[in-house]
């Protein structure tokens, strides 16, 4: 018989029930949060060969976005307006990029967080890195030229990954490729699927506009290099007799005939392919003319990852996890030239970062905290109080990062995935005045801290020797060194092409060794061994002399 003895019972029973169960829905809702900011982020970087106009797009993407009111391009113009995100001086002077800028900007109720690469192979090494902190990536291809070298290159290291890409398609205004054999070309070369989601009407001088497949409106082409025009007709209907107000004829058959084909061919866009890498939607315009950026923002903002999931060596981290998380992939000395700052780049992963708390740096195992991190429009700087997954914050550095590093709230992780690079060309530095040595040292470590090249000291004379992808690398530490920190010096070629991190079990072998090769071992930042030849063959024969040595191709061998 149920009497109130054994109601009380029960409730006491269910309410210990519930108690046991309290532990694991706690640390369940502790671990993990969904937030809206991480939503808002779009992190991409804009990569290209050199020359297809990618520092230029990112300039108008930056227009529309309100961040600028008028928009710069490489190649100055007569008011001498330099681009937003070449804000160093050889950049100004070289009409080249040479360094990845961040810049961040609202738009459409979301942010936008853009990174500038360089084009050039010299400096490849920083857009492999900058690759592996961005989400997704905007391929710019030149109409006139075609997919080139460089752009194979980085579509590969997109490949590895599995980056979402998309391709814009730029400089329509000039004489060029027809679209159709445009596309064939980039699905052969680059091995990806295509899309187009706006088609142009006309080519170089006939050149007509855009009409936007995916928001179905026409755009009509009006030049017009740093202002916004909006000169945007909506079509429902391509037969609508009002449209030869604006187009001629021939031009509207033409354009109905193209859609009819490309609808055939290519389909219509599948959002989780493109989430996935395999196909890439496809937008045509000009970028210096301000033309068609519109409609591949509007769409990327649509269509665009928000922050994803990033493989540790230890586990996958999730953007929606409360614990925050980072790594760093660029430092850049000297942002600020007036100032003898170093900026590391930090790309957040999880969580949510904020100022003056204390965080864990992972290699180093101690705690740090920052009092003034950093958010970016190029080399313009403003205090962030907080900053969510997606976003890239600068951290005042005084030698404590590395690229690579991770930042914690206490667990001990390792990001994957940020390449390094060994040196092909190698060149001895010349003091050109001895009254500046010690401004030269400081140049040549903080410079070399970068990333971008790598110094060695070779013994007798503590002579430093630069190592570097490509040559053009030495110029712009040539003419750093002379700017920044008031030091002119020379660079000597050497016959080196390879350099390998020796180790070994055995530290009487390793001391033998470094003795006998002495003419050929220089040490690098670290104080490690490092042994340089003139070619492959010389290190197979040196390997096979010597078994007890070890050799590395990188210094990430611990």
């Amino acid at each position: 018989m149920y009497s109130w003895r054994t109601g009380l019972i029960s409730r006491f029973f269910f309410y210990i029930l519930w108690l046991s169960l309290q532990p694991f829905t706690k640390h369940q809702a502790t671990r993990y949060m969904i937030h809206p900011e991480i939503e808002k982020r779009k992190t991409f970087a804009i990569i290209s060969h050199p020359d297809a106009g990618k520092t230029t797009l990112t300039e108008k993407f930056l227009l529309f976005g309100g961040a600028i009111n008028t928009a710069g391009a490489v190649k100055r113009n007569k008011a001498n307006q330099s681009s937003t995100s070449d804000f160093m001086e050889i950049e100004k002077q070289r009409g080249i990029s040479v360094a990845t800028s961040v810049m961040g900007f609202e738009y459409g109720n979301k942010r936008i967080n853009i990174l500038d690469t360089p084009g050039h192979k010299d400096f490849a090494e920083d857009t492999y890195r900058t690759l592996s902190a961005v989400d997704s990536v905007i391929l710019v291809v030149d109409c006139v030229k075609g997919v080139e070298e460089q752009t194979e290159k980085l579509m590969a290291v997109c490949r590895m990954r599995n980056t979402p890409v998309i391709i814009f398609i730029n400089k329509m205004d000039r004489e060029g490729k027809d679209a159709f054999d445009l596309l064939d070309e980039i699905e052969d070369k680059l091995n990806i699927s295509l899309c187009p989601l706006s088609w142009p009407i006309g080519q170089g001088h006939t050149f007509k506009g855009v009409y936007s497949i995916y928001n179905k409106h026409l755009n009509l082409f009006e030049p017009d290099k740093s202002k916004i025009s909006e000169p945007v007709i909506e079509v429902s209907d391509l037969n609508n007799e009002n449209l030869q107000k604006f187009l001629p004829q021939k031009a509207l058959v033409n354009l109905k005939d193209d859609l009819e084909l490309v609808e055939g061919v290519y389909g219509s866009i599948d959002k989780d392919m493109y989430l996935e890498g395999l196909l890439a939607p496809v937008f045509f315009g000009s970028a210096i003319n301000n033309f068609g950026i519109k409609e591949l923002l509007d769409t990327f903002v649509n269509i665009a990852p928000s922050p994803k999931a990033r493989e540790a060596e230890e586990r996958e981290v999730l953007a929606t996890e409360k614990n925050f998380t980072g790594f760093v992939f660029k430092i850049h000395a000297n942002l600020d030239p007036n100032h003898r700052d170093r900026i590391a780049f930090l790309r957040i992963c999880s969580g949510k970062f904020e100022r003056n708390k204390f965080y864990f740096h992972t290699r180093n195992n101690k705690k740090i905290k920052f009092s003034n991190p950093m958010d970016f429009m190029a080399n313009e700087k403003s205090i962030v109080e907080e900053a969510w997954p997606g976003d890239v914050v600068g951290l005042y550095d005084s030698g404590t990062f590395k690229i690579g590093d991770t930042l914690t709230e206490g667990e001990k992780l390792q990001f994957k995935g940020i390449p390094s690079f060994s040196p092909e060309i190698f060149k001895e530095v010349e003091n050109r005045d001895p009254l500046k040595t010690k401004q030269l040292e400081k140049g040549l470590q903080q410079l070399t801290e970068e990333g971008v090249a790598q110094l060695f000291v070779m013994q007798p004379g503590n002579r430093k020797v630069i190592g570097a992808v490509g040559d053009l690398q030495f110029e712009v530490i040539a003419f750093r060194l002379e700017h920044e920190y008031g030091a002119k010096a020379h660079f000597r070629m050497l016959t080196y092409t390879r350099s390998n991190w020796v180790t070994s079990k055995d530290p009487k072998k390793l001391e033998e060794f470094l003795k006998r090769k002495q003419q050929h071992i220089g040490e690098d930042k670290d104080g490690n061994p490092v042994y340089l030849a003139d070619n492959e063959f010389m290190i197979n024969m040196t390997m096979r002399d010597y078994p007890d040595i070890e050799f590395h191709k990188t210094s990430e061998f611990k």
